[in-house]
């Protein structure tokens, strides 16, 4: 008789592990085996409100069918090596993995073992993406905002990893074509990493995108905009709202089309979407991988090329930080090679 459910644990108890293990607990094709934090209390404390015992993590393993992994960035891949070699589906949070190196072998652990392995790229689940991708036809510029007030949480990586690799993703899934080229510019102000980036890419197919990401701004603020062939597109992620203005493809449409700006022919259209349950999503696509096979949405060879361009991100704004110093226009930070 095929498996009708999945046993879930969870890895992490922090501020998304609370978040997961509750998801599982209200999920109606897995149940919660349990919850592994090296912080024993806050594991309790997780546990007791989501209904799973605090456990070892051998203990969560062997009596698990499958993990989610929500523990800090630099564990990920320790954590999900382990989990793979014994056997086990794992849902990653992003990002995969610290290395291209460590992210390939993931997938080619998984690839081995024919497990499923996802990464938690959450806003491939939203509604506001699904409403934009049917929308866009080939980008040719995209221009990402996504800023918010500072919180201590997230900050042992930089926004690059911590913001900045939503929108990437994003972007990428969008644009599909690899990146050519990568200007950024970024610097810590509250934290020992990055607290606020900009990144300007270039795509081998000619398209462009600039996306900027904080989280030492006074407000919150998501937004993305999209000039494709006769079509533009700007989507309010925090109003959901999704406005369309595009060239009508007839006279008569043309002739009852809304005037843009005066210009007849072309049409305004507004997309709104509900409040949606994103990481609900993300656990049943994970579940209904496992448990009817069916593909995984976000694998390893997403997580990656994710982080080969968090990186390259990384990469270009060191280079850029090392011109200004260079040419004296910032001084030498403790951070900075001699």
């Amino acid at each position: 008789m095929p498996q009708s459910r999945v046993q879930v644990g969870v890895v992490g108890a922090g501020h998304f592990g609370r978040y997961h293990a509750l998801k599982v607990a209200a999920s109606a094709r897995a149940d919660l085996t349990g919850v592994f934090d090296p912080d024993l209390e806050r594991a309790k404390t997780v546990g007791w409100e989501a209904g799973g015992p605090e456990m070892g993590l051998e203990s969560l393993l062997a009596l698990s069918d499958a993990v989610i992994i929500a523990a800090p960035a630099d564990a990920h891949y320790a954590l999900a090596a382990t989990a793979l070699r014994a056997g086990k589906h794992v849902l990653v949070e992003k990002p995969i993995a610290a290395t291209l190196a460590e992210a390939e072998e993931l997938g080619e652990l998984a690839g081995a073992r024919q497990l499923v392995l996802q990464v938690g790229h959450l806003e491939r689940f939203s509604a506001a993406y699904q409403a934009m991708a049917g929308k866009i036809g080939v980008p040719l510029y995209i221009e990402a905002t996504r800023i918010a007030p500072f919180k201590p949480r997230g900050t042992d990586v930089s926004v690059i990893l911590d913001l900045m690799i939503h929108d990437l993703d994003l972007v990428l899934a969008l644009v599909n074509s690899e990146i050519e080229s990568v200007d950024a510019i970024g610097g810590a102000v509250a934290s020992p990493h990055e607290d606020i980036a900009n990144a300007r890419l270039r795509f081998r197919n000619g398209a462009v995108a600039t996306i900027t990401a904080s989280r030492i701004s006074p407000r919150t603020e998501r937004r993305m905009r999209i000039f494709a062939q006769n079509r533009y597109l700007a989507a309010d992620f925090a109003a959901r709202k999704l406005t369309v203005i595009s060239r009508t493809s007839t006279d008569a449409q043309a002739a009852e089309s809304t005037s843009v700006a005066g210009v007849a022919g072309f049409g305004i259209e507004e997309v709104a979407w509900e409040d949606h349950d994103s990481l609900a999503a993300e656990h049943a696509a994970f579940v209904a991988s496992i448990l009817d096979g069916a593909p995984v949405l976000v694998d390893a060879a997403v997580g990656r090329r994710a982080l080969a361009a968090a990186l390259a991100v990384a990469e270009a704004m060191q280079a850029s930080r090392d011109r200004m110093i260079a040419s004296g226009i910032i001084a030498r930070g403790a951070g900075d090679d001699s």
